[in-house]
């Protein structure tokens, strides 16, 4: 005998008929219960995430087929990957089956599965289900045994992990009866290309023809009733999450990363600004509920959820589909709550770690736009000062903004008045004018600068705050005040290049100001400065020191630079040693979305959380990039008493540098 087998072997052709009038069955239930979701996503606004399908669908297919999202993350992420992979290769086995018997044989008399390729495709198809089980029974032990963290279990996981297990075992058993029927005996070199399905036909070697029959018919209707079953309830369960997180894939923004919406305030028709009904919300709002898999990996990474907040980026989504597929309309922001809504940092973690692509801090944001301009709330009165001294003074603190300007006297700095002929603007920032501690950064800034023969000039007291802490507060309409100030200060100075400090001001003039016709080309200082390194334009004379070096969440996962401030403090003399959470995987300081101007009432501070790590490295300087982080870790240090660690940042450690030449 040959290397092949009878397709559909001991079934018949009335059960052939019968089992593809049930795939049938199957697929209008999966295709009805999508029909219902899709009426569910459609309760929120309209939202073009069509635009260049072709560029979307490869990467759709590429995220789907390599699992890349999932697989990369470290806890339950490659188990999931190997199950997916494993019941892809299932599928496509059944899939070649169904076209040998129905178009290769009757239409053209050819045998695809026979000789060596069949013997490759018996081992895949063994190996594939062998990988499913495996990975299968590592994901039960996760929640079943070892009982991870933030993932919870309830009795349909338990039904769905059952039903998973029966398909594949009875796949295998029957796979087994008929190998022990028709090929132990007369074709036992070719059953061990099956080596798994080989091990079950030992089972059945001593039952008589018969039974071997009697066996394989009723197991392979059960196989084929608990496949059909399966894909009858994607939609209906968990499972839809198998469509709806692959089309994420494609529905993924193309704008860079924490793109947010602008508000038309110049609409006359519209009667509300952000989300306080389900109906505010996008359908691709909705749509992340369903594609969202309840893994809770967002969770075990949001800085508010570890120090105590009663904020769970997953049960935000969750509640966002619960309210969707239930007939209420109002009551979004009482579901999640105001202390929820209130605690986000809007660092992005979540974003980052979760492999189903969900957006949760739009969402989030678009409820504190509601908040704020409908109904003028704040997280605290501390946060409503700070706003009214940005409008009025165009600084959190009320100070003067005649006195914005005062850090740089003294210091080769030009304030523009009419046109600059500086080589690039410096956006001092809110902190870097007011706080004495934030001071000394600027100050180390020019002074580089300086040192590398690079003029600087400043807007004094023409620059206003960038406006993001209201942004993220959620009112849109400050901001936008702020930012038009900006813009126009910008033009009127007629400045060619802008470097930042302040990863904050950073990310807002590089993109957020875009959407108001900004176009100036915008830097960060610490890729500013080390490239004035690499050029050899600054010449360092560093000192040895230990250090660890916390990544602002802007700079580390909204603009991916993560190298850049590394290379420079080691350029600059120090021994790093990195934090157990570092570099997209980071720990928020805390003092995000617009946080570093409410007072953190719940839960313990983040920014202590972030200290116990870096005081856990040993390290002598814990160096960053953000005047937000740096002051937090002051504040932090100075009321713990820390002496031993020192927080610094990168324009000071490669000034040092330079003050020993």
């Amino acid at each position: 005998m040959g290397a092949t087998r009878e397709i559909f072997w001991n079934t018949g052709h009335g059960a052939v008929v019968v089992m593809y009038l049930l795939a049938l069955v199957a697929i209008g239930a999966m295709a009805q219960g999508f029909r219902l979701r899709r009426s569910i996503w459609r309760r929120g606004k309209p939202l073009d995430r069509a635009d260049h399908p072709l560029r979307r669908f490869t990467r759709f297919l590429a995220d789907t087929i390599s699992q890349r999202k999932v697989a990369r993350v470290q806890d339950g992420g490659l188990p999931h990957a190997m199950l997916f992979w494993g019941f892809l290769l299932l599928l496509d086995g059944t899939l070649l089956v169904m076209l040998q018997r129905d178009l290769l044989t009757p239409f053209f008399r050819f045998n695809l599965l026979s000789g060596d390729f069949y013997k490759v495709y018996s081992l895949v198809l063994d190996l594939a289900g062998l990988l499913a089980l495996l990975a299968l029974g590592v994901l039960a032990a996760r929640r079943y045994v070892i009982r991870t963290p933030g993932l919870e279990s309830t009795p349909a996981d338990a039904g769905i992990h059952l039903l998973l297990l029966a398909i594949l075992v009875t796949g295998f058993i029957v796979e087994g009866v008929r190998m022990a029927s028709t090929e132990l005996g007369d074709n036992p070199g070719l059953a061990l290309w099956s080596p798994v399905g080989y091990l079950f036909a030992s089972l059945f070697a001593g039952m008589d023809e018969h039974a071997q029959r009697a066996a394989h018919q009723a197991l392979w209707w059960l196989h084929m009733l608990l496949a059909f079953g399966f894909i009858a309830i994607i939609p209906w369960t968990k499972l839809r999450h198998l469509a709806t997180t692959s089309g994420n894939s494609f529905f993924e923004p193309r704008e860079p990363k924490g793109t947010l919406p602008a508000v038309d305030f110049e609409d006359e028709t519209r009667e509300r600004f952000g989300a306080s009904e389900i109906g505010d919300l996008t359908w691709k709002d909705i749509f992340d509920a369903d594609a969202c898999m309840a893994c809770g990996r967002c969770q075990q990474r949001c800085p508010a959820y570890l120090t105590g907040k009663p904020l769970s980026p997953m049960k935000v989504i969750n509640e966002i589909g619960s309210i969707a597929a239930s007939a209420a309309e109002n009551g979004l922001i009482d579901a999640v709550s105001r202390d929820a809504i209130w605690s986000c940092t809007t660092c992005g973690a979540c974003e980052e770690i979760c492999p189903a692509s969900v957006e949760h801090v739009g969402k989030i944001i678009e409820m504190r736009r509601s908040l704020m301009l409908m109904a003028g709330e704040f997280p605290g009165d501390e946060a409503r000062r700070a706003c009214d001294a940005i409008e009025i003074n165009g600084n959190p603190f009320g100070l003067s903004h005649a006195s914005r300007c005062d850090w740089a006297k003294g210091l080769p700095v030009t304030v523009v008045d009419g046109g600059t002929e500086a080589e690039i603007l410096y956006f001092t920032g809110c902190y870097a004018s007011y706080d004495p501690r934030n001071r000394k950064v600027a100050e180390s800034f020019v002074k580089l600068c300086a040192a590398a023969g690079i003029s600087v000039a400043t807007l004094g007291k023409a620059e206003r705050c960038c406006g993001e802490p209201a942004r993220k507060l959620g009112n849109e309409y400050l901001y936008r005040m702020m930012a038009e100030s900006n813009i126009e200060a910008f033009r009127s100075a007629k400045a060619r290049r802008i470097v930042t400090a302040c990863p904050h001001c950073f990310n807002t003039l590089a993109r957020d100001y875009r959407e108001l016709g900004f176009d100036l080309p915008v830097e960060h200082h610490s890729t500013f400065i080390r490239r004035l390194v690499s050029e050899g334009r600054l010449k360092l004379n560093p000192p040895t020191f230990s250090a660890t070096y916390h990544d602002s969440c802007y700079l580390a996962r909204y603009q991916d630079i993560v190298d850049e401030p590394r290379l420079l403090v080691q350029a600059a003399g120090g021994t790093l040693t990195e934090m157990e959470c570092s570099g997209k995987d980071g720990l928020c300081c805390g003092a995000g979305g617009g946080r570093i101007l409410a007072e953190e009432k719940l839960g313990t501070p983040i920014v202590d959380e972030r200290i116990r790590m870096a005081r856990k490295t040993g390290a002598s300087t814990l160096a960053t990039a953000c005047p937000f982080c740096l002051s937090m870790f002051e504040d932090a240090l100075k009321r713990q008493g820390n002496t031993e660690l020192k927080a610094l940042d990168l324009a000071e450690i490669v000034a040092r540098s330079i003050d020993r030449q």
